[in-house]
């Protein structure tokens, strides 16, 4: 009789769309009308996959009790897995290498998958979550009773339920600071439960979108719960040549980043950058010199507020200086777009999947990288050992910033030295706590990214590493890398140039030893208060700093920097380096043409921070 009267509410409100449901009340119509779940222990869905320019099939199994999953997938190129067995969350790459996601928001995505896995939220005690209702909206012209739900454990998201079907239709989750909206239509029963057949997630760009369509669905007795589990590794896809134990190649450090040479499918040397907060990626010019074979086309955040467009390719052999690995894939990135920014070529990366098979040494005084198979390397003379956590292919470390403890990415690819993300500066009120300048200060393959740049208070790495007063980018972004609340900020390469660096992806931890040469070029900023590009016919000035030397001067941005004291222009990497470490009271002076007319302005370097 309940159940009965209950229906018969929830038609009545449907049909006069006079008041919104409850949370409690939404949640019991989308129970009643899903169908025969109750009673059942465990499902495996498979799934037709379409998107980024790639077709494949996704199969997932789940325990209808507690939300536990484990996935597997083949997309084109890409074969792997991922899971959650309640306590840690896994992912294997194409060569079944295996690897624990515990850093930023792995783990509360994880536990909030497994939450509507199990459908918690039907429960008497909705599994333990927080949720308030958002009222009703409307979508193509339907609408929608919407709740905001925030799992024991897991991240807030927004749940959308049809006002007429009561099913569900969409969910709003942002995963890594970006907005991931997942909608579910055309549900059909299966042994008298309704399971969509149509999914489609994306993130605002239709073009990215990605659509699952349901094959088939099966209910079954509880599995064994070690599937879930993380599996074993795969066999070591890669060797050091000569059976030798590790390799140490030399590498050039300029602005901030390394670069050394690799072989691919026997051809090079290439000039790539190594960056641990990346994957290994290779140029669409690289890629049809080694007439490879790119697929998909996937969308691609990093610095800046813009998104760019990936592929991906299988590459035969890689070498570096004598550490191989066979059968990788790499993605196919215009990489070399950020040549204007950076003046150095670069026709690849070497990122995760490198390190994650090596024990790497980045020694920042010697400028040497070695490699060294992890079943040989002894830590004991590595320096202080700090516990690392991956985000996909990004590493994570706890730490602090003027006593605040957040998790700090790890980023050998980074220029910068300390940049804070915006929403944990905005959460702990760091932007009027210093004197700062507001300036462009730095770029990726969003663009430009901004922020307030000052001389800050104590970074302290994991729990004995202690940076006193490092130059600090508060950033301001509103979206990109910089934009993500997961993370405190990130530590690249004008920090990490201090030590040397041991990263033991294996076991989850990275060594850091002072070096015991001096370090040039250490906590300095730009005393002249202008970002300039590379340009066809000089230096363009993208950013003028407000109040600063340039702005003083009356350089504007559009400008084209044609001759520095009278000589034509030097590299870009030196001409900064030159605008960072001159001392103050230098006169800088730049031939500028604007408007197709010379014009010359004197620049009287001086400290902004």
């Amino acid at each position: 009789m309940r159940v009965a009267l209950a229906a018969l509410t929830f038609a009545c409100l449907t049909s006069t769309a006079a008041f919104a449901l409850t949370p409690a009340e939404t949640l019991d119509a989308n129970h009643a009308a899903s169908g025969a779940w109750d009673g059942k222990t465990a499902v495996r869905t498979e799934y037709a996959y379409s998107g980024q320019g790639l077709t494949g099939k996704v199969g997932t199994t789940a325990d209808l009790n507690d939300g536990r999953f484990v996935q597997d997938f083949v997309i084109g190129p890409l074969t792997g897995g991922n899971g959650y067995d309640g306590h840690q969350v896994w992912s294997k790459d194409n060569a079944g290498i295996v690897t624990l996601q515990e850093g930023g928001d792995a783990i509360p995505l994880a536990v909030n998958n497994a939450y509507r896995n199990a459908n918690l939220w039907w429960r008497a005690d909705r599994g333990g979550a927080a949720i308030s209702g958002d009222g009703t909206k409307t979508d193509a012209g339907n609408t929608y009773d919407v709740l905001t739900i925030v799992p024991k454990g897991g991240v807030t998201f927004d749940a959308w339920f049809d006002a007429r079907s009561h099913l569900l239709y969409r969910i709003e989750e942002k995963q890594g600071g970006v907005l991931n909206v997942t909608t579910t239509t055309n549900y059909r029963a299966t042994d008298g439960a309704l399971i969509a057949v149509d999914t489609v997630t994306g993130t605002g760009n239709p073009k990215f979108d990605q659509h699952s369509t349901l094959l088939s669905a099966k209910f079954l007795p509880r599995p064994d719960p070690a599937i879930y589990a993380p599996p074993a590794s795969a066999a070591p896809d890669f060797a050091i040549a000569g059976g030798l134990h590790s390799v140490t190649i030399p590498f050039d450090f300029t602005g901030n980043h390394i670069h050394a040479k690799v072989m691919m499918n026997g051809k090079g040397p290439f000039n790539f950058v190594f960056d641990t907060g990346g994957v290994n990626l290779i140029t669409p010019d690289l890629a049809n010199q080694l007439g490879l074979t790119v697929e998909g086309a996937s969308e691609v955040r990093g610095v800046g507020e813009q998104t760019a467009q990936s592929g991906m390719a299988h590459v035969d052999a890689v070498d570096v200086g004598g550490a191989k690995l066979d059968n990788q894939l790499f993605i196919v990135y215009a990489l070399d777009s950020l040549y204007p920014s950076s003046g150095i070529h670069m026709p690849g990366m070497i990122g995760y999947e490198t390190f994650r098979r090596f024990v790497t040494t980045v020694d920042y005084g010697a400028k040497t990288i070695t490699l060294t198979d992890p079943k040989y390397f002894d830590p004991k003379d590595a320096g202080t050992p700090i516990r690392i956590a991956f985000n996909q292919n990004a590493v994570t470390v706890p730490g602090s910033y003027a006593g605040i403890p957040g998790k700090f990415q790890i980023d050998t690819g980074s220029g910068g030295g300390l940049a804070l993300d915006a929403p944990f500066v905005l959460d702990n009120h760091l932007d009027a706590k210093l004197h700062s300048v507001e300036a462009v200060s730095g770029w990726g393959t969003g663009g430009p990214s901004r922020a307030q740049v000052a001389r800050g208070d104590a970074l302290v790495i994991g729990k004995d590493i202690v940076i006193p007063h490092p130059v600090v980018d508060f950033a301001t972004d509103k979206a990109g890398a910089f934009a993500d609340p997961t993370l405190a900020g990130n530590i690249g390469g004008g920090i990490l140039k201090r030590f040397i660096v041991t990263f033991d992806y294996g076991r989850s931890v990275m060594y850091l030893k002072p070096v015991t040469s001096p370090v040039a070029d250490l906590d300095t900023y730009d005393r002249a208060g202008v970002w300039f590009n590379l340009a066809q016919n000089g230096f363009t000035v993208i950013d003028v700093t407000k109040g600063g030397p340039a702005a003083t001067a009356g350089l504007m941005p559009g400008d084209i920097i044609t001759a520095v004291d009278g000589k034509p222009n030097p590299a870009l990497p030196d001409m900064r380096y030159r605008l960072r470490n001159d001392p103050p009271g230098t006169v800088v002076s730049l031939t500028v043409m604007r408007d197709g007319k010379p014009l010359t302005f004197a620049i009287t370097l001086r400290d902004q921070i």
